[in-house]
């Protein structure tokens, strides 16, 4: 089985690290645009055109499905890249985790892009999913960059900052960008209120991982061999994992690009 995912980033490493505990006898395929980031400025359409040359990079490697590790891309591309790329290959979005998170009573928090919080786009699913729950929609201003560059100080400022605008009783946070699951323990830390009941974090990987072995029609086995190769495509040129990656634990489960036998 080979799984690819794709985003502008590291976001993907989140639902990357889900897959390979998962299943760490399948293949992945990771790619990357490091030319073209960060999507989030750019139009709809030129995102769109991005994230299909990222997608199609990814499919010359036949993969069985490809995951949109990218709340962004699958904001504005997901419906293109299906039409591209399905029934052939099915193509998995990454969704915030609104509706589970909803479902806890709330108060709840959207940690989000600034491009994203207050968008149509989350507007709708806090109507369709989050009925009758306090919702706040917290902008995190330059946090992903900060984390895709694996720049502490800058992380530190954008989850103070972001705390800062979260309300003081909120129970639950809502990750809506991939990027900040990478950081969510440090995110915890600093929305948490001295007395109050443990803060609970929603992030999407696990679901998004976890429905694409579901449109594949294959179980879960984390006790299968590790096995599986891992390649990384960097706007379309074979390469390696970007340094920030080793920063995170996410990106330090996964190994250097090859078959893991060849390591054996």
């Amino acid at each position: 089985m080979k799984i690819a995912l794709m985003d502008s980033g590291i976001g993907l490493l989140a639902a990357t690290a889900v897959v390979r505990r998962l299943r760490p006898d399948a293949d992945l395929v990771l790619s990357l645009d490091p030319d073209g980031m960060p999507w989030g400025p750019r139009t709809p359409d030129d995102l769109t055109r991005r994230a299909l040359a990222v997608a199609e990079a990814a499919a010359a490697r036949r993969p069985d499905a490809l995951i949109v590790g990218c709340n962004t891309a699958t904001v504005h591309a997901l419906p293109a890249l299906r039409a591209r790329l399905e029934p052939g290959v099915p193509v998995i979005g990454t969704v915030p985790a609104i509706k589970p998170a909803a479902a806890g009573g709330g108060p709840v928090a959207i940690w989000a892009t600034p491009a994203t919080t207050g968008s149509p786009y989350q507007r709708g699913l806090i109507t369709d999913f989050a009925g009758g729950v306090t919702v706040a929609e917290v902008p995190c201003w330059g946090l992903a960059e900060a984390v895709e560059h694996a720049d502490e100080a800058a992380i530190d400022a954008a989850i103070t900052a972001a705390a800062a605008l979260t309300p003081d009783d909120v129970t639950t946070v809502v990750l809506g960008c991939t990027h900040y699951e990478l950081v969510a323990e440090r995110i915890r830390a600093a929305v948490q209120r001295p007395g109050a009941a443990p803060l609970a974090l929603h992030g999407s990987a696990g679901a998004v991982a976890a429905q694409a072995l579901r449109r594949l029609g294959e179980a879960a086995r984390p006790g299968a061999s590790a096995t599986g190769a891992l390649t990384v495509l960097l706007s379309g040129q074979e390469g390696t994992l970007p340094a920030a990656a080793l920063h995170y634990a996410e990106g330090r489960l996964l190994p250097a690009p090859g078959p893991f036998a060849d390591r054996h």
